[in-house]
């Protein structure tokens, strides 16, 4: 009788890598005096080998602070992975995370973790020899794509408008601009002037980016409900359930919302509120893979629409897994970090047939990082 002997993780690298963006970028919550204009993106990766030589790769991220937080976090538990099984990602999952439990099982402690996560499943996959969609059992080769990056209220409306009609040249398939400024008429003004660019038919999303309060939610719903948007993202607070419960049921146009919520538990309140019609987890955000496919799990039971927010390379493969079809995300902010580019048509991006994410670090990553540090390798 042949017997195998599992393989065990032999070293974890992680780096913090400061990504600078071309222009500084505002939505919302800028005009509105909550946060800072964002000029960086700062990424944690883990590199993760096996004695076998298998290796894998994930990421998480912040936006205008935590960074340095969750690198910190994850020095602390990641040595943890080193002699164990690669294969028991729930197990190991479980195990970082009561490792760190005392500053909480959600926020930066589960972000922090998202990167190890990612990386044990790209692993996986790449032990299978198949795309992590595959892995997961995919239900698509392409999704529904759209496009963000291009209509921040940073951007000069004419150069919104010009972002619009780019990006769907370039087959992408809608387009999402931000709203939520303190001037309403700006917002109607360039909601209305993109509608007509790019005309009826292609799909338009807006974002308020949690700054309306519910009397400006209700009030600017109902006049958007002209332009047959696919949906109104964050038009409240994050964690404002019964709110978006009670616009969800007043309007015919969809609510998007949760990618802000950091847990599991988070999204379960927003689920079982029915408090939205389009989920919007963030796989880095609340923890990583396991937790969003437990999450996905839920929303699909709930009969629920699937966006996830942000990082495309990880979450092309999860949409492709969700059995309703979903959208996501395009963002070629992090482009620069990867060798591999994701290839949008006909209004879809395409999932890439290489094993795993797909994904290769590149010099251009390597020089931006500020610190690294590595575990096990012995």
């Amino acid at each position: 009788m042949t017997t195998t002997t599992p393989d065990r993780i032999r070293e974890v690298t992680l780096s913090s890598v400061v990504l600078p963006l071309p222009t500084a970028i505002s939505d919302a919550k800028v005009l509105t005096g909550r946060q800072k204009p964002m000029t960086e993106v700062v990424l944690l990766f883990a590199e993760i080998r096996s004695e076998q030589g298998h290796e894998g790769v994930g990421f998480s991220y912040s936006k205008r602070a935590g960074g340095p937080a969750q690198y910190a976090h994850a020095k602390e538990v990641a040595e943890l992975l080193i002699g164990e099984d690669p294969s028991a990602i729930p197990r190991l999952y479980d195990r970082l995370l009561w490792a760190g439990a005392s500053v909480g099982r959600s926020g930066l402690a589960t972000q922090a973790l998202a990167a190890l996560d990612v990386a044990l499943w790209d692993m996986k996959a790449k032990r299978a020899s198949l795309p992590l969609a595959g892995l997961l059992g995919a239900h698509r080769d392409s999704v529904r794509t759209y496009n963000t990056s291009g209509g921040f209220l940073s951007a000069p409306l004419e150069e919104v408008r010009e972002n619009a009609a780019r990006s769907l040249e370039a087959g992408i398939g809608g387009i999402k601009i931000k709203v939520g400024h303190p001037d309403a008429a700006v917002d109607r003004d360039r909601v209305t002037a993109v509608r007509e660019t790019i005309g009826q038919d292609a799909p338009l999303m807006v974002d308020a980016n949690q700054q309306w309060d519910r009397p400006t939610a209700l009030r600017m719903g109902r006049w958007l409900e002209q332009f047959d948007l696919v949906w109104i993202e964050e038009p409240l607070d994050a964690y404002d359930v019964e709110g978006h419960r009670d616009l969800a049921r007043a309007l015919d146009t969809p609510i998007a919302t949760g990618e802000m919520l950091a847990s599991v538990a988070e999204h379960v309140r927003l689920i079982d509120a029915r408090a939205c019609d389009i989920i919007q987890p963030d796989a880095p955000r609340v923890g990583g893979i396991t937790p969003f496919l437990r999450l996905a799990a839920l929303a699909d039971h709930a009969g629920l629409q699937l966006a996830p927010h942000f990082a495309m390379e990880i979450h092309l493969h999860l949409a492709a897994a969700y059995p309703r079809e979903p959208w996501v995300e395009h963002f070629d902010w992090l482009d620069p970090l990867f060798e591999e580019r994701l290839e949008t048509r006909d209004g879809r991006m395409l999932v890439p047939d290489r094993p795993g994410l797909g994904i290769t670090l590149s010099e251009r990553c390597r020089a931006l990082t500020a610190e690294t540090v590595t575990f096990g390798g012995r």
